[in-house]
């Protein structure tokens, strides 16, 4: 009997959704079912949409948290690292500590990401006891002891990847402060000692030193970020306009004037309306950048499977995928940004070619996450391994690429006769060579 009721009430809650998805604006197109999830009502994009749109690069390379293979993820190094390599985006996810500096961090806690776990186990120490907190309950003061490189060191010995000098120069948590610096040609400033240079004011306020970076390639990537768990960093959008806004990445209030993408063969997004792109899984932190920056800024709407299920269903039903598809729509979004299947991360596959279809049908751009090799890039660049291509649009499926490997990814489009006037295809070893590493 419960199974009983469990489908009636699924049955119920589709049947509503189909309601909600098919009601739309004289505007909406209704379009003829072929296939047949071509029924179903999928919103466009405005104008006013699709000219902040434009302000990003086709086939765009986002540097996936500067790279998680070639150095320690979201840190100085990986950052430098993809910004000489020639990437179009600087990936990160953003934190915030409890005296409010906003960081880049993934996880939730912190124990996969920095040394955090073998100092909770030393009663001496200020982490004691603390492998699973999340960095809110920290001050950055206190986060600036923990190594950042330590988990990528362990994964990585005997790989080559693990290169002393990750060690050596002490990996600290990024700060947004800091990715706009090395995004800019800078690098952290730091004393005799190799230690940061940072000093507080009596009201909490923290200054950090930075220093023009002498192995700067002449790259201006622009930032990706994307804004995690808002339960436990509370006011993080709030501190991050706040931010961007003091340094002048905020568009809707410092408009650029320079269209180039790029220029003199180096990338050159960091200088134009496109410097910023705002990404998001959860619609509620969707809405909330939308009511801030009014649709001015570059927004991407993330799905996962998981999520998809938690809120609405089975992503493998064109209704559910439509719905997450239009509520990126209503709230601003001008990209989707759906995983994709495949080796070392296997994540689910939502990047079918009717599901790439239906997201055409909104001219949203896809941004899949996450690129790690050249067979997944064949696979949604060019359609390789799917069947059936002639029932949808033809491939591409994606617009740009979350990429761990940006070498890769640079590699690949200059072969498939794209992105020619950006940076040529370099050695990754040798830029982390130049770069002092």
């Amino acid at each position: 009997m419960k199974n009983y009721l469990q489908t009636l009430l699924r049955l119920f809650l589709m049947a509503i959704g189909f309601i909600s998805i098919s009601y739309c604006s004289n505007d909406d197109t209704i379009y003829t079912p072929s296939p047949p999830q071509d029924s179903i009502v999928i919103k466009k994009i405005t104008a006013e949409m699709k000219l902040v749109q434009n302000y990003v690069p086709e086939n765009a390379v986002i540097a996936h948290r500067g790279t998680t293979y070639w150095a320690p993820e979201s840190t100085e190094s990986a950052y430098r690292w993809a910004r000489n390599m020639g990437a179009d985006y600087l990936e990160a996810d953003l934190q915030i500590t409890k005296d409010g500096v906003v960081l880049v961090m993934h996880d939730a806690h912190m124990k996969e990401k920095t040394d955090i776990q073998i100092l909770s186990q030393d009663p001496s120490s200020i982490f004691y006891g603390k492998a699973d907190a999340p960095t809110s309950e920290f001050t950055y003061e206190e986060l600036m002891q923990l190594n950042a490189a330590y988990p990528f060191m362990e994964k990585n010995q005997g790989t080559g990847r693990d290169r002393p000098s990750f060690n050596a120069q002490h990996q600290y948590i990024t700060t947004l402060e800091d990715l706009m610096n090395f995004a800019i040609g800078k690098r952290i400033k730091r004393d005799s000692n190799g230690k940061r240079v940072w000093s507080k004011s009596k009201e909490g306020v923290y200054k950090f030193e930075y220093e023009d970076d002498p192995y700067d390639n002449g790259n201006r990537p622009g930032i990706y970020l994307e804004l995690k768990q808002p339960e436990l960093n509370p006011g993080l959008e709030e501190a991050m306009a706040k931010l961007l806004a003091e340094h002048q990445w905020d568009i809707s209030i410092t408009p650029s004037t320079d269209t180039n993408q790029f220029k003199l063969e180096k990338v050159n997004v960091g200088n134009t309306n496109g410097k910023v792109v705002l990404q998001t899984f959860l619609l509620s932190s969707l809405k909330k950048l939308n009511n801030i920056y009014h649709g001015k800024l570059p927004m991407a709407y993330l799905v996962s499977k998981g999520l998809m299920a938690q809120t609405s269903g089975n992503s493998d039903e064109p209704l559910v995928y439509a719905q997450f598809i239009n509520d990126g729509v209503s709230n601003g979004a001008q990209f989707f940004g759906p995983s994709i299947s495949g080796a070392p991360n296997n994540y689910d596959e939502l990047l079918n070619p009717w599901q790439a279809h239906m997201i055409r049908r909104s001219e949203m751009k896809i941004h899949p996450w996450t690129f790690d090799t050249e067979e997944q890039m064949m696979r949604y660049y060019e359609g390789i391994g799917f069947t059936n291509l002639n029932d949808y649009k033809s491939p591409p499926y994606c617009d740009a690429m979350f990429t761990n490997r940006a070498d890769l990814t640079i590699q690949y489009y200059k072969k498939k006769g794209v992105r020619n006037d950006g940076p040529d295809y370099q050695d990754p070893n040798n830029i982390l060579n130049n770069l002092g590493y």
